[in-house]
């Protein structure tokens, strides 16, 4: 079981701001804010808001990335996530989507996909009464390969969800860019046994 309680920091948890990335020249993730108490059951919970993301536009389509981690930055290995089950909880203060779904996505060597047959309800201003759960299966029907898409760089579901680097949540099918804030309490990954 992998568990992000947010008891102590924000875990490593971020958002991107991929405009920001092009100005310096290198990407610019911005460490998401802790708050101690106020989250489910009043837990600790992190929170980012729209001065900290941007639209990834070398994503197809337009994706944002508000909320991801890099196991990297936990002293962690690629993990093999096929068949894991999800479970996170996931606010919205003053959140205007446009339009756009929240989806988990993962990310390896050969791209990035969206879990796009499962969108993710995010309660507004209030925490929801039971987490979200889902199940990441292994069937490109049920994902999108949003990034890269050239066939001589990416690869298949099977091998990033074998070798996951980073995951997090996207908002993708906005007309404009989303404005707001979205919080995260109780995150946890339930590995398959075996």
């Amino acid at each position: 079981m992998l568990r992000n309680s947010f008891a102590r920091g924000p875990e490593g948890w971020c958002s991107y701001d991929y405009h920001a990335s092009i100005v310096a020249g290198r990407n610019v993730f911005i460490l998401a804010t802790w708050e101690k108490e106020g989250g489910v059951d009043n837990s600790g919970y992190v929170w980012v808001d729209h001065t900290r993301w941007s639209a990834d536009t070398p994503e197809k389509p337009l994706s944002i990335l508000p909320l991801l981690l890099y196991r990297s930055w936990v002293n962690a290995d690629p993990i093999d996530l096929r068949d894991a089950e999800v479970s996170v909880y996931l606010r919205g203060d003053n959140l205007q989507l446009d339009g756009a779904q929240c989806f988990f996505w993962i990310h390896g060597v050969g791209g990035r996909w969206h879990y796009t047959s499962h969108p993710l309800s995010v309660s507004d201003a209030g925490w929801s009464s039971a987490p979200l759960r889902f199940s990441l299966q292994n069937d490109e029907q049920l994902w999108h390969h949003s990034w890269p898409r050239d066939p001589n760089t990416s690869r298949s579901l099977e091998c990033i969800l074998g070798q996951v680097l980073s995951y997090g949540f996207s908002f993708v099918g906005f007309s404009s860019e989303v404005s707001g804030r979205l919080c995260m309490g109780e995150f946890e990954i339930k590995l398959p046994e075996g």
